[in-house]
């Protein structure tokens, strides 16, 4: 099964992290498919960038997110312009 979840980068005290899509038996810092984005808990204004067109397709493919991954996610839309319907 495949998972969307944080990857931790970076070093001690100074933790960054990158969104990825992954088999879930892997460890977190283990092997990925894909890189969908990133979060930064300390920065103050931009905290986090995410491909949402990745992530809808890795979720129609049965992707599962994890708890944080999916309220970034849900951060993400709110601040997202909604796309115009034609």
């Amino acid at each position: 099964m495949v998972k969307i979840r944080l990857r931790k980068t970076g070093c001690n005290r100074v933790a960054t992290f990158r969104v990825v899509a992954c088999d879930s038996r892997s460890p977190r810092d283990g092997k990925f498919l894909e890189i969908l984005g990133w979060y930064d808990p300390r920065k103050t204004s931009e905290k986090f960038g995410l491909n949402l067109e990745r992530i809808a397709y890795w979720k129609s493919q049965g992707a599962q997110l994890s708890e944080t991954v999916a309220s970034l996610v849900k951060q993400a839309q709110k601040a997202a312009p909604a796309p115009a319907e034609a």
